[in-house]
């Protein structure tokens, strides 16, 4: 299983609407329930977003690779799923 990041802010619409696709995607395929995905709010923990490149939230990468950015879709967070058990 590959490592996932997840760049959020605490109150972001998108991000929540992320989240909602995360856990929809979660329950439609078994696979994606073994994804563990770090959530790093760039506001508390700066330090940690650090070196990846990204101007929007949310963001997602995939052992250091972006993957998505910006306002998500369900095809885009299932991207991100499908490329973590890749």
């Amino acid at each position: 299983m590959k490592h996932v990041k997840m760049m959020v802010l605490e109150h972001c619409p998108h991000c929540r609407k992320a989240f909602e696709y995360i856990d929809e995607l979660k329950q439609e395929n078994m696979l994606y329930r073994n994804v563990e995905i770090e959530v790093i709010d760039e506001v508390k923990d700066e330090a940690k977003t650090r070196g990846y490149d990204y101007w929007y939230v949310p963001a997602f990468f995939v052992n250091n690779q972006k993957i998505h950015e910006g306002v998500p879709s369900k095809e885009s967070i299932q991207a991100v799923l499908e490329e973590a058990i890749s």
